[in-house]
């Protein structure tokens, strides 16, 4: 159940953070001011990511498939699933909270939409990197 949960809220995740990175850079580019619907979709972009980091901590530690693959050693497929992809992730989640704690310290709104869109890009780009594609898409 919670690894279904885990999949589907990846979903709502990575959408809103896309949003969240598609509306910096266009903020950024049209040199427009930083509103408060730009606030809270970064905003709601971290939280969506916060609460996947914990879903996913839970699912790491509670599921039998985790405990499983301590028992079995490990191999390239396990590697992924019990190291790469949680260390990733964290530190996407890493990287979007120091995004929007710097956003908060730029005093111009183009400084403002070029923090967010560097480093929820990068996040991003990590999360993307290690989803396991593979599990996922089956759902």
């Amino acid at each position: 159940m919670m690894n279904t949960i885990h999949s589907y809220w990846a979903y709502l995740a990575l959408t809103i953070l896309l949003l969240a990175l598609i509306n910096a850079i266009v903020g950024y580019a049209s040199k427009r001011d930083f509103k408060a619907k730009d606030l809270r979709l970064s905003l709601f972009a971290l939280i969506t990511s916060h609460i996947q980091l914990l879903i996913g901590l839970g699912v790491y530690f509670s599921s039998p498939m985790y405990q499983s693959l301590k028992a079995s050693g490990m191999n390239a497929t396990n590697r992924m699933l019990a190291v790469e992809h949680p260390i990733m992730m964290i530190l996407a989640i890493v990287l979007i909270t120091i995004g929007w704690s710097k956003h908060k310290k730029q005093t111009t709104d183009t400084g403002k939409f070029k923090t967010i869109a560097i480093f929820y890009g990068l996040a991003l780009i990590l999360i993307l990197s290690r989803i396991p594609w593979s599990q996922w898409c089956d759902i």
